[in-house]
């Protein structure tokens, strides 16, 4: 309420969330400078997940409660957008795992449980190339059209997070401990439902270089942060910058974290690839040029997410 004089009644700012650092109880507050450093296996000084998010976009889209970003957005049937998204599952992938393989890169493919039942063809090779190169398989969620949000109604969600889960692990095999949302779009509810599933980590929250521990009302829940601001689709489809651009940014950051981790103590690059986007044949060279810049640098340690997550933990004052 405010007084005669129009300043505020200290009242004001007083609230049961209201303490230092967040307004909410989901983590503790830390400044990434001010706690203890890290050091990943075999000493080297910057963890880098390369994520590789593999998608099925509905040709009829709901879009409920939004359209997804790089979704349908011409009137039904918007085959333009649509076969494009599909090229990334067909084509660009092959492209992909070409390039990891011959950079020795051990990814986690974020992938909707959907897509992974209609296309065991993709799957198996995804698989192989986890059992001969290394990896792990993430899920994303059901496809591209199914969001989590404010307001949706908690059993609808939950049975969207189960079925998920449950079709992933039961076609992959493998026990699935992460989770990265469609849009990294969550409601209130995502996190507990993603630890009653036992999902083990979330990458949806980007506000860190570091995993960090989150709560939820079903147990702890790892916070896995999958930058935003380097992946391909925010820089060349969202900041609309060409893809030499994207080279240059990512190989920005990357040189950037390797001095800061040695200075501070470890960091982590994550790095987020859509087979549709850099799978195309103009831009695949781009993205053998960053996995060369990174490949077999001194510092580097290169795993999937829940590998750098468990190394993490096991150093005092990891995420628990």
């Amino acid at each position: 309420m405010a007084r005669d004089d129009g300043s505020l009644d200290n009242d004001y700012l007083h609230y049961p969330h209201r303490h230092h650092g967040y307004d909410h109880d989901r983590y503790d507050w830390s400044m990434l400078s001010e706690r203890p450093p890290v050091t990943w296996p075999g000493d080297k000084t910057l963890a880098v997940w390369i994520n590789v998010s593999l998608q099925f976009y509905p040709l009829n889209q709901r879009g409920v409660p939004f359209k997804v970003p790089n979704g349908m957005t011409m009137p039904y049937p918007d085959l333009r957008h649509y076969s494009l998204r599909d090229y990334g599952n067909r084509v660009g992938i092959y492209r992909l795992l070409k390039a990891l393989a011959h950079y020795q890169v051990r990814p986690t493919f974020a992938i909707n449980a959907q897509l992974a039942e209609q296309t065991p063809y993709l799957l198996e090779r995804l698989m192989a190339f986890v059992n001969s190169e290394g990896g792990e398989f993430m899920c994303h969620g059901w496809n591209m059209d199914h969001l989590h949000y404010g307001g949706q109604d908690r059993d609808e969600e939950a049975e969207i997070v189960g079925r998920s889960v449950a079709t992933l692990r039961k076609l992959t095999g493998q026990p699935i401990r992460g989770w990265l949302s469609p849009a990294k779009h969550q409601s209130w509810n995502t996190p507990e439902l993603l630890a009653e599933q036992g999902i083990e980590y979330c990458a949806d929250w980007v506000n860190d270089e570091l995993p960090y521990a989150f709560r939820t009302d079903n147990g702890p829940l790892a916070m896995m942060p999958l930058t935003t601001e380097i992946e391909d689709q925010f820089v060349m489809c969202q900041n609309l910058h060409s893809e030499d651009a994207w080279v240059d940014q990512v190989k920005d950051a990357f040189d950037f974290l390797v001095e800061e981790s040695r200075q501070q103590g470890g960091r982590m690059l994550a790095l987020n690839l859509h087979p549709w986007l850099v799978g195309q044949p103009h831009r695949i060279a781009c993205l053998e040029e960053v996995l060369g810049h990174i490949a077999g640098h001194e510092a580097v340690w290169q795993a999937p997410a829940g590998e750098i997550l468990d190394a993490f933990q096991a150093q005092a004052g990891g995420a628990r």
